[in-house]
């Protein structure tokens, strides 16, 4: 038997991937620095999932020279996906805080944005809600 701890990903900018997740309603439940290890991991989850799904963000600390890797693509990853109360809300959220909607929900449904490391993160409306403006006549931007 198997149970579903988190799902975890590597960004550069801990804070604002922190700040990106609470405008979805993420909220982080726990910090653990390692100075040995020269990381950070920070769990976030939606409230009441504490525990259940998570999200493990893995910060590798700059090496001496200051610097530190990058990730382009997500590295393989595919997307993580949320269910959310109001799509339209969320994404007009999301776009107010300067974030690209790539995929809009132009459904009603379903929606793709990406994290500040450029990790895909599908919203997925609970249940669906007619097409409206300006969501159903926008157009895709980037990938998603």
């Amino acid at each position: 038997m198997a149970n579903y701890l988190h799902t975890m990903i590597r960004v550069t900018d801990p804070e604002a991937t922190v700040a990106f997740f609470n405008l979805i309603g993420l909220e982080e439940v726990r910090r653990v620095d390692s100075e040995k290890g020269r990381f950070t991991l920070i769990f976030l989850a939606c409230p009441g999932e504490e525990g259940v799904a998570e999200v493990e963000l893995t910060y590798n600390w700059p090496g001496e020279d200051g610097g530190h890797e990058t990730y382009d693509g997500g590295r393989n990853f595919g997307h993580l996906a949320y269910r959310v109360d109001n799509i339209y809300d969320t994404c007009a959220r999301l776009a107010a805080a300067g974030v690209t909607i790539n995929r809009p929900p132009r459904d009603g449904h379903m929606a793709f944005v990406r994290s500040p490391d450029g990790i895909s993160v599908e919203l997925l409306q609970d249940g669906a809600l007619d097409p409206a403006e300006p969501w159903a006549s926008m157009e895709n931007t980037g990938e998603w």
